[in-house]
């Protein structure tokens, strides 16, 4: 079974932090481009970060430059979202995702992707 399947989320104060995590499993990651989302209720969901097959170029949306971090461990077959100095503003479901063949510049376009994860919620509340 092909599938992504996330974990880490939960319950966070306001500049506190959360690591995402992201695990394949019956197929490989290592020549898929990799995404996290998010949709906050009432939102279209938002590309937050990307990063290459290599692990060498990242992208990432305005909102969270200087607080996120992607990284992938192709050895592990998973990806990771280190998300610090959390806000309010970033509560929503977060979704991972992959995919073949996306072009660096487009790599924040859902629509890239093929394969996507169940999603884990996440939520800054005091």
């Amino acid at each position: 079974q092909l599938q992504l399947v996330e974990s880490g989320g939960g319950l966070v104060q306001p500049g506190g932090s959360l690591r995402l995590s992201c695990a394949a499993s019956g197929f490989i990651l290592n020549y898929m481009t990799i995404g996290w989302f998010r949709q906050a209720p009432g939102k279209e969901r938002e590309g937050v970060s990307c990063i290459s097959s290599s692990g060498g170029n990242t992208n990432y949306a305005d909102s969270v430059k200087g607080r996120f971090t992607i990284s992938r461990d192709n050895a592990k077959n998973t990806f990771y979202l280190q998300m610090n100095s959390l806000k309010p503003e970033d509560t929503a479901v977060y979704y991972c995702a992959a995919g073949p063949f996306i072009v660096q510049a487009l790599c924040l376009m859902g629509a890239r992707y093929n394969k996507w994860g169940q999603g884990t919620q996440v939520t800054v509340s005091s």
